[in-house]
């Protein structure tokens, strides 16, 4: 840090006070304002202080957050790494995830889809790790064929940095293809659906459906799936050497999460972490920033799962709990949600059918009219604790868009 010029320095103490006075008065942990501040002070920060790290940005639209937590966990045998562990993944974020750890060679920043192109310029990262594309606020997003073309653009110009990509996903092998080295890791794509044309000419792609990782291919061009050098099947990941590495203690729940792990594998792996050091390391993380944590509330274990868009709450129905499980499910369209929530027809909520299905949040209404046209039983309730109260004591499942999410755990308890 006092390699940094005076200017630097300032505006680097003085967001860190920002950040305290933040914290204090409970406006959350302080890394924007703290990183706003500093660049505001000083626009050219970040790249000061990315200066002679060795960083790894992680990108995706669901996953960003959960692989960023276990691949920092995983480079602990390294030494100090930064990071920005609670999701604040635009740069001022990576402002004050880098100036909060000055010494640390290494870095793992969580990376906005939309600026991976500027982060990387700014920061030359040394690694990007992207995993899946989908839709998400597209009513404020950047749609994805444009978001993947920018990638491209971002990596074509960025000849040393290196990429660990999903294969299974086509958009993010035609926007991680430019790079000038590529490790290709299959850690399956569940959520298809907007990735059934292919973005080199606009050709339907072949697939081979039921498979959790499965060969595709333009029916028109030459454009298709490149042999991975990781992979995962089912509850263990193949790697390089064709070495089956079992996931079984991997302690978050479900696919999705098997996939991170794929990813985190494989990136660790670049920087001399073997797998058989790095899995114990994996095995450690059991909730990020309040995902999959469990509370407890007048005798009932909520448990509490992030869904932002159809992707993520595909995710979210592999791991509830059995039928006839309760379910409560909270929808707001905040700026951070997305004000549009038309997305809701795009999910295919029949799974539900069978279970307790309770709805809240500020687009209740919104989120009912999707049950009943689904054939999905539902109570809806002005307040989440009416849904909570209406369940006997006990397992319940709950699913809930990003500010919907913030304000059930803040009610009910913070548990990261």
């Amino acid at each position: 840090m006092s390699d940094l010029p005076l200017r630097s320095q300032l505006a680097v103490a003085l967001g860190r006070t920002a950040a305290k006075m933040s914290r204090l008065a409970g406006k959350g942990d302080g890394s924007v304002i703290g990183g706003r501040i500093g660049l505001r002070l000083d626009p050219e920060l970040l790249t000061r202080l990315a200066k002679d790290r060795k960083l790894v940005l992680v990108s995706a639209t669901n996953g960003k957050t959960t692989t960023t937590r276990l691949i920092t966990s995983a480079m602990t045998p390294l030494g100090e790494v930064a990071t920005n562990a609670f999701g604040a993944n635009m740069p001022t974020g990576h402002v004050s995830a880098l100036a909060s750890a000055p010494s640390a060679q290494y870095g793992v920043l969580e990376c906005d889809e939309k600026y991976v192109p500027q982060v990387l310029r700014e920061t030359g990262a040394s690694l990007v790790a992207l995993m899946n594309l989908s839709r998400d606020q597209m009513d404020r997003a950047a749609e994805i064929w444009q978001l993947a073309g920018k990638w491209r653009r971002a990596l074509a110009e960025s000849p040393g940095t290196h990429v660990i990509a999903n294969c299974d996903d086509p958009l993010v092998t035609w926007g991680a293809s430019t790079a000038s080295g590529v490790i290709w890791v299959a850690a399956g794509q569940h959520w298809r659906e907007d990735s059934w044309c292919c973005p080199e000419c606009g050709g339907p792609l072949d697939r081979q459906e039921g498979e959790e990782n499965s060969d595709w291919a333009c029916r028109q061009c030459h454009f298709r799936r490149p042999t991975p050098q990781w992979a995962l099947h089912g509850d263990h990941v193949v790697d390089p050497h064709g070495r089956q590495i079992p996931l079984g203690g991997i302690q978050l729940p479900g696919r999705a999460n098997r996939s991170n792990a794929a990813i985190a594998l494989a990136v660790v792996a670049q920087f001399g972490v073997p797998p058989e050091q790095a899995l114990p390391l994996l095995a450690q993380v059991k909730s990020v920033a309040g995902r999959y944590t469990t509370v407890e509330h007048q005798g009932r274990t909520l448990r509490l799962l992030l869904s932002k868009n159809p992707a993520g709450w595909l995710e979210a129905f592999d791991v509830l709990q059995p039928a006839p499980g309760p379910v409560a499910l909270a929808v707001n369209a905040q700026g951070p949600d997305g004000r549009d929530t038309s997305w809701l027809w795009d999910v295919d909520y029949r799974i539900l059918r069978g279970r307790p299905v309770f709805v809240s949040g500020e687009r209740r209404i919104d989120l009912a009219a999707r049950l009943e046209a689904a054939d999905v039983q539902f109570t809806v309730v002005d307040d989440f604790e009416q849904a909570v109260m209406s369940v006997p004591p006990g397992h319940l499942d709950v699913i809930a868009n990003y500010t919907a999410f913030q304000d059930i755990r803040t009610r009910y308890g913070r548990v990261v």
